[in-house]
Order: C-alpha cells, then sequence, then structure tokens
C-alpha cells in the first residue's frame, strides 16, 4: 500500500501563485506515474497534470497549460504541482494521486492510491 499526503493549498489572490506537494510512503513510488486532480463543488473530478514514472513525460489539461507545471523528485518520493497566474476558476479541492503504470494514464480508474485533498481557493 501507498500513502499519498498533499500540502500547500490555502487562500490567494487572483494572478498570484501556490506550490503543492505530495508526500509519497512506499519503495515503489518511482515505478508509477503521478497525477494530480482537482474537484470543484458540483463538478466532476477531473485531471489536471501528470508526469510519467521518471519524468520524461508530462500531461496538462487545456485550462492549466502555461501555467501550472507538475514534477517530481524520485529521491524524496514527492511530486510537486506549481500554480502560476491563478484564476477564480481555479478553485477546487486538489488531489494527488498515483497511477498503476509508468506511462500516464487519463481515466480516474487507473490511478490506485489517493491522498485526503487540498483547498485551493482563488479570489477575486
Amino acid at each position: 500500500q501507498v500513502q499519498l499526503v498533499e500540502s500547500g493549498g490555502g487562500l490567494v489572490q487572483a494572478g498570484g501563485s501556490l506550490r503543492l506537494s505530495c508526500a509519497a510512503s512506499g519503495r515503489t513510488f518511482d515505478s508509477y506515474a503521478m497525477g494530480w486532480f482537482r474537484q470543484a463543488p458540483g463538478k466532476e473530478r477531473e485531471l489536471v497534470a501528470g508526469i510519467s514514472w521518471n519524468g520524461g513525460s508530462t500531461y496538462y489539461t487545456d485550462s492549466v497549460k502555461g501555467r501550472f507545471t507538475i514534477s517530481r523528485d524520485n529521491t524524496k518520493n514527492t511530486v510537486y504541482l506549481q500554480m502560476n497566474s491563478l484564476k477564480p476558476e481555479d478553485t477546487a479541492v486538489y488531489y494527488c494521486a498515483a497511477g498503476s503504470t509508468r506511462v500516464i494514464l487519463l481515466p480516474e480508474r487507473t490511478y490506485n492510491y489517493w491522498g485526503q485533498g487540498t483547498q485551493v481557493t482563488v479570489s477575486s
């Protein structure tokens, strides 16, 4: 079993930045892709960004391209989401998830381990 713990969420003004961190337990962290999901009130959870097992490939949903950057440090068992130029529509609970493969997959069902989530609120 893998345990994931998110941190770094909070309240920020539009145009500001936040950096989310996800600390993972277990010795197989470097064997699978990781993803950041978010869920706003009344909406379905969506994949915001993904990163392959060694960081060689990344994925971003269209609404965050150019503003968000996902990265990972396998020596520290940690994945990050740097969020710049934040907009009110970015307000959501952000979840860290571990995939079941080395490559990035889009379906939520392919992610086997989930953190508890961290709230990000962007004010106008």
